[in-house]
Protein backbone atom coordinates (compact mmCIF):
# COMPACT_ATOMS: atom_id res chain seq x y z
CA UNK A 1 0.00 0.00 0.00
CA UNK A 2 1.62 3.60 -0.97
CA UNK A 3 2.26 5.73 1.76
CA UNK A 4 -0.75 8.89 2.38
CA UNK A 5 0.24 11.96 0.26
CA UNK A 6 0.87 15.23 2.38
CA UNK A 7 -1.43 16.67 0.63
CA UNK A 8 -4.07 14.69 1.72
CA UNK A 9 -2.93 14.66 5.18
CA UNK A 10 -3.00 18.55 4.79
CA UNK A 11 -6.52 18.66 3.47
CA UNK A 12 -7.86 16.28 6.16
CA UNK A 13 -5.80 18.78 8.87
CA UNK A 14 -7.00 21.85 7.81
CA UNK A 15 -10.11 22.94 10.17
CA UNK A 16 -7.39 20.91 13.45
CA UNK A 17 -7.68 23.19 16.44
CA UNK A 18 -7.83 21.07 19.25
CA UNK A 19 -7.52 17.55 19.87
CA UNK A 20 -11.37 16.84 19.99
CA UNK A 21 -11.28 17.68 16.47
CA UNK A 22 -8.74 14.77 15.90
CA UNK A 23 -8.89 12.13 18.90
CA UNK A 24 -13.34 13.24 20.00
CA UNK A 25 -16.08 11.35 19.27
CA UNK A 26 -17.20 13.14 16.02
CA UNK A 27 -13.19 14.22 15.35
CA UNK A 28 -11.39 13.22 12.30
CA UNK A 29 -10.11 9.86 13.41
CA UNK A 30 -13.94 8.42 14.24
CA UNK A 31 -15.10 10.27 10.45
CA UNK A 32 -12.58 8.51 8.54
CA UNK A 33 -12.69 5.33 10.23
CA UNK A 34 -16.40 5.44 9.18
CA UNK A 35 -15.89 6.55 5.77
CA UNK A 36 -13.17 4.24 5.31
CA UNK A 37 -15.13 0.82 6.62
CA UNK A 38 -18.36 1.82 4.72
CA UNK A 39 -16.30 2.07 1.79
CA UNK A 40 -13.97 -1.46 2.08
CA UNK A 41 -18.14 -3.19 2.95
CA UNK A 42 -19.24 -1.32 -0.69
CA UNK A 43 -16.42 -2.97 -2.26
CA UNK A 44 -16.91 -6.62 -0.81
CA UNK A 45 -20.76 -6.19 -1.99
CA UNK A 46 -19.60 -4.92 -5.61
CA UNK A 47 -17.39 -8.27 -5.48
CA UNK A 48 -20.11 -10.36 -4.43
CA UNK A 49 -22.55 -8.92 -6.56
CA UNK A 50 -20.37 -8.84 -9.64
CA UNK A 51 -21.15 -5.40 -10.91
CA UNK A 52 -20.33 -1.89 -10.12
CA UNK A 53 -23.23 0.54 -8.54
CA UNK A 54 -25.42 1.36 -10.70
CA UNK A 55 -24.28 -0.86 -13.44
CA UNK A 56 -26.50 -1.82 -16.04
CA UNK A 57 -25.55 -5.01 -16.17
CA UNK A 58 -27.29 -5.26 -12.61
CA UNK A 59 -30.64 -5.45 -13.79
CA UNK A 60 -32.70 -8.30 -13.54
CA UNK A 61 -29.78 -9.84 -12.11
CA UNK A 62 -31.55 -11.62 -9.72
CA UNK A 63 -29.60 -10.20 -6.41
CA UNK A 64 -28.96 -6.30 -6.23
CA UNK A 65 -27.53 -3.68 -3.83
CA UNK A 66 -31.12 -3.02 -0.98
CA UNK A 67 -29.76 0.31 0.81
CA UNK A 68 -28.31 -0.31 4.12
CA UNK A 69 -28.20 -1.22 7.67
CA UNK A 70 -27.77 0.87 10.05
CA UNK A 71 -25.12 -0.93 12.90
CA UNK A 72 -22.87 0.61 16.23
CA UNK A 73 -19.32 -0.87 16.50
CA UNK A 74 -17.90 -0.39 20.06
CA UNK A 75 -13.73 0.07 19.98
CA UNK A 76 -11.14 1.70 22.10
CA UNK A 77 -11.49 4.91 20.62
CA UNK A 78 -15.50 4.99 21.17
CA UNK A 79 -18.84 4.44 18.96
CA UNK A 80 -18.48 4.20 14.84
CA UNK A 81 -22.06 4.44 13.72
CA UNK A 82 -21.95 2.26 10.29
CA UNK A 83 -24.47 2.51 7.24
CA UNK A 84 -23.81 -1.45 6.12
CA UNK A 85 -25.10 -2.06 2.46
CA UNK A 86 -27.03 -5.14 2.12
CA UNK A 87 -29.11 -7.14 -0.84
CA UNK A 88 -31.62 -8.26 -1.75
CA UNK A 89 -32.03 -12.34 -1.71
CA UNK A 90 -29.22 -11.65 2.31
CA UNK A 91 -26.63 -14.03 0.56
CA UNK A 92 -24.03 -10.92 1.52
CA UNK A 93 -21.71 -11.87 4.15
CA UNK A 94 -19.60 -8.90 4.75
CA UNK A 95 -16.43 -9.90 6.22
CA UNK A 96 -14.39 -6.91 7.53
CA UNK A 97 -17.59 -6.10 9.92
CA UNK A 98 -19.23 -9.62 9.88
CA UNK A 99 -23.07 -9.59 11.13
CA UNK A 100 -23.91 -9.57 14.85
CA UNK A 101 -20.36 -7.93 15.54
CA UNK A 102 -20.90 -5.20 17.33
CA UNK A 103 -17.51 -4.31 18.47
CA UNK A 104 -13.79 -3.75 17.67
CA UNK A 105 -11.48 -7.07 17.73
CA UNK A 106 -9.36 -6.66 20.72
CA UNK A 107 -11.99 -5.14 22.98
CA UNK A 108 -12.58 -9.12 24.98
CA UNK A 109 -8.77 -9.68 25.29
CA UNK A 110 -9.17 -6.39 27.62
CA UNK A 111 -12.67 -7.44 29.15
CA UNK A 112 -10.56 -10.86 29.93
CA UNK A 113 -7.40 -8.97 30.96
CA UNK A 114 -9.00 -7.17 33.60
CA UNK A 115 -11.61 -9.86 34.38
CA UNK A 116 -8.11 -11.64 34.97
CA UNK A 117 -6.37 -9.26 37.42
CA UNK A 118 -9.84 -9.53 40.15
CA UNK A 119 -11.64 -7.02 39.00
CA UNK A 120 -15.55 -7.12 39.16
CA UNK A 121 -17.73 -6.49 36.20
CA UNK A 122 -18.76 -3.59 37.47
CA UNK A 123 -15.84 -2.44 37.62
CA UNK A 124 -14.98 -3.37 34.26
CA UNK A 125 -17.59 -1.94 32.52
CA UNK A 126 -16.67 1.41 34.51
CA UNK A 127 -12.79 1.53 33.79
CA UNK A 128 -13.52 0.68 29.59
CA UNK A 129 -15.83 3.50 29.72
CA UNK A 130 -13.34 5.92 31.56
CA UNK A 131 -10.68 4.95 29.62
CA UNK A 132 -11.99 4.21 26.20
CA UNK A 133 -15.83 6.25 26.28
CA UNK A 134 -17.38 2.65 25.52
CA UNK A 135 -20.36 1.75 27.17
CA UNK A 136 -20.75 -1.73 27.82
CA UNK A 137 -23.29 -3.53 29.45
CA UNK A 138 -22.43 -6.37 32.53
CA UNK A 139 -24.39 -8.76 30.45
CA UNK A 140 -21.43 -8.40 27.84
CA UNK A 141 -19.16 -8.51 30.42
CA UNK A 142 -20.17 -11.60 31.94
CA UNK A 143 -20.86 -12.78 28.49
CA UNK A 144 -17.15 -12.96 27.28
CA UNK A 145 -15.93 -13.91 31.07
CA UNK A 146 -18.27 -16.85 30.88
CA UNK A 147 -16.93 -17.95 27.53
CA UNK A 148 -13.71 -18.36 29.04
CA UNK A 149 -14.26 -19.42 32.81
CA UNK A 150 -13.85 -23.20 32.08
CA UNK A 151 -10.47 -22.69 30.09
CA UNK A 152 -9.36 -20.62 33.65
CA UNK A 153 -10.99 -23.20 35.58
CA UNK A 154 -9.00 -26.35 34.05
CA UNK A 155 -5.92 -24.11 34.25
CA UNK A 156 -6.44 -23.58 38.15
CA UNK A 157 -6.73 -26.84 38.81
CA UNK A 158 -3.81 -28.10 36.16
CA UNK A 159 -1.84 -30.76 38.64
CA UNK A 160 1.58 -29.00 39.35
CA UNK A 161 4.88 -30.34 38.83
CA UNK A 162 6.25 -31.23 41.92
CA UNK A 163 9.52 -29.50 41.48
CA UNK A 164 10.25 -25.72 39.91
CA UNK A 165 13.87 -25.11 39.09
CA UNK A 166 14.73 -21.58 39.88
Amino acid sequence: MPPIRPELLDELLKDYQKPEDLLGQDGLLQQLTKALVERALDGELTHHLGYEKHDSSGDNSGNSRNGTTPKTLRGKRGQVQLDVPRDRDASFEPQLVKKGQTRFDGLDEKIISLYSRGMTQREIQGHLEEIYGVEISPSLISTVTDAVLDEVRAWQNRPLDSVYPV
